[in-house]
């Protein structure tokens, strides 16, 4: 462990920027565990809690970026978000209430299972997209409040943004196009963030200096991520597949460590 945690919540913060700002998501997943194995959060409950906060803050300076060039499709954005504040409300709930090892085992299994959503996730047209309106929220409504919902309990539950989540969530629900769909999917992020981030600062389960610092580190590691993708902006596809093993190895780090904890008490 590095000896001075400020040191580490700023280098942790930037690493996490940075991915967000190289492949535009992801890097929100690798939070918790930086908190709690590089950090030395020793709560995983207060650091899902401190995650919440970055996740929040990172996911709402990206989507004012998204908004100013139309990327963002409010009416499907807002409906989804709504659904998801009840499940992020419901699952920070049951997150906060649930032993913290086990948590942590089931959040690197979640975190090998988007991995694989990462490698596997087809980019669709969009050509099937229609906006949410009278004549269509027959259809729509029903999707985008179900699968809103769901994710929005997940995200609360493991605290975290969920954009590898929401993104292919609202393709499947509204037939979305990628590019909206990852600009809307931040109205999401933001209000599962501030809804997490909520439920367990009033629980007193957010270390507001680590999550200043975080935030801190993630602002400047976002700008280099960004310089950076635009550099290499041709090789997106194979940076994602390279972060998507980063994220695979962490998470079976993150399980063999949660399973080690869970069973050493028997």
């Amino acid at each position: 462990m590095i000896a001075s945690p400020d040191i580490a919540s700023v280098g942790s913060g930037s690493l996490v920027g940075f991915v967000l700002g190289l492949i535009g998501g992801g890097g929100s997943i690798l939070a918790v565990p930086l908190l709690v194995y590089v950090v030395g959060v020793a709560s995983p409950h207060v650091a899902i809690g401190t995650s919440s906060v970055a996740v929040a803050l990172s996911a709402f300076s990206n989507l004012v970026g998204h908004a100013r060039v139309g990327n963002v499709r409010w009416p499907c954005a807002i409906v989804f978000s709504l659904a998801g504040i009840a499940g992020a409300a419901a699952g920070s709930a049951i997150g906060k209430r649930f032993d913290g090892q086990k948590l942590l085992l089931l959040f690197g299994l979640l975190m090998i299972v988007i991995a694989v959503m990462m490698l596997v996730r087809r980019k669709g047209d969009g050509t099937q997209f229609r906006p949410l309106e009278r004549a269509t929220a027959g259809t729509l409504l029903p999707r985008l409040l179900g699968m809103g919902g769901a994710v929005g309990g997940m995200s609360g539950f493991f605290g975290i943004g969920g954009g590898f989540l929401i993104v292919p969530g609202l393709m499947a629900a509204a037939r979305m196009p990628m590019i909206t769909a990852i600009g809307s999917s931040l109205v999401a992020v933001t209000a599962f963030g501030i809804t997490t981030a909520v439920s367990y600062a009033l629980s007193g389960l957010v270390d507001w200096h680590i999550a200043a610092l975080f935030v801190a580190g993630g602002v400047a590691g976002g700008v280099g991520g960004t310089l950076l993708a635009h550099r290499l902006a041709t090789h997106k596809t194979m940076l994602t597949r390279v972060f998507a093993g980063i994220v695979a190895v962490v998470g079976l780090y993150v399980v063999w460590r949660g399973y080690g904890a869970v069973v050493a008490p028997a």
